[in-house]
């Protein structure tokens, strides 16, 4: 009985550790394609690069670089 228990327990908390996502940042060789200078405080560039390179749309992308501090 405790080692179901146990292997229950350990199931369920597998779930709560997956990989890694990948968030707030962009592809760099993506960034590099698009813009040979590219400075994400330069709002059409980054809105740009979060559409493209991290397959966004145009209200996610604008306030995602709003706070990042586009302008």
């Amino acid at each position: 009985m405790r080692k179901v228990a146990i292997l229950s327990a350990a199931l369920c908390l597998s779930g709560c550790w997956s990989e890694p996502e990948v968030t707030g940042s962009t592809n760099n060789a993506c960034t590099t394609n698009l813009y040979s200078r590219y400075n994400p405080k330069i709002m059409e560039q980054c809105v740009n690069a979060c559409i493209k390179c991290e397959r966004g749309n145009v209200t996610t992308c604008t306030t995602s670089c709003t706070l990042k501090g586009a302008r």
